[in-house]
């Protein structure tokens, strides 16, 4: 995989989400201000499988914060296929519910035509994001080797942000911190 040239623009749709958030006052302290205030900005890039799935549920447990806004990006083989981008829409606005209610968050969501691991580096470059955060299908080293793999891609591409590969959904939780299993707290 190339990386994607600088000067090169890419087809995308906007997703138009519903408006669950009420519009945010002013601040009225001055310790309120800044980044504290406004949040951060974090993509996700999601699909339609079970390890995307463990993704997304991560960052809403794991990483967000109350102000963050969630930038939902799914990559598809053409945004002109009225169906593909129908399914899309329906990914993204479950998931834009689903993220309001875990973690008060607010999500924008954009179908971008090509390439997955190019179209999440050009979407971080353009954003400037805290992370992107992503899952893995969890394939052996020789086969992501040899076939590729988005998130190793995106790992060694992504100069704009940090990227966090969350582990597969056969990992179980043990991205989870389990004390009991650890043995630290005794019942």
């Amino acid at each position: 995989m190339d990386a994607l040239p600088e000067d090169e623009e890419y087809t995308y749709r906007e997703v138009m989400l519903p408006s669950l958030i009420p519009m945010v006052p002013e601040p009225e302290l001055e310790r309120e201000s800044g980044e504290r205030r406004r949040g951060r900005d974090v993509i996700v890039s999601v699909d339609h499988g079970p390890n995307s799935k463990h993704a997304f549920d991560w960052a809403l447990v794991h990483f967000c914060r109350l102000a963050d806004t969630l930038h939902l990006v799914h990559a598809v083989s053409s945004v002109k296929n009225d169906v593909v981008y129908e399914t899309s829409q329906a990914l993204l606005e479950k998931l834009a519910v689903e993220a309001f209610q875990v973690a008060m968050v607010k999500c924008v969501a954009r179908v971008i035509e090509g390439d997955a691991g190019k179209v999440i580096c050009k979407e971080a470059e353009r954003l400037k994001p805290a992370a992107v955060i992503m899952g893995t299908r969890g394939r052996s080293l020789v086969r992501s080797v040899l076939q590729g793999s988005v998130s190793e891609y995106c790992f060694h591409n992504c100069k704009s942000a940090p990227v966090i590969i969350v582990p597969g959904t056969e990992a179980g939780d043990e991205s989870i911190v389990d004390w009991k299993r650890s043995g630290d707290l005794k019942d």
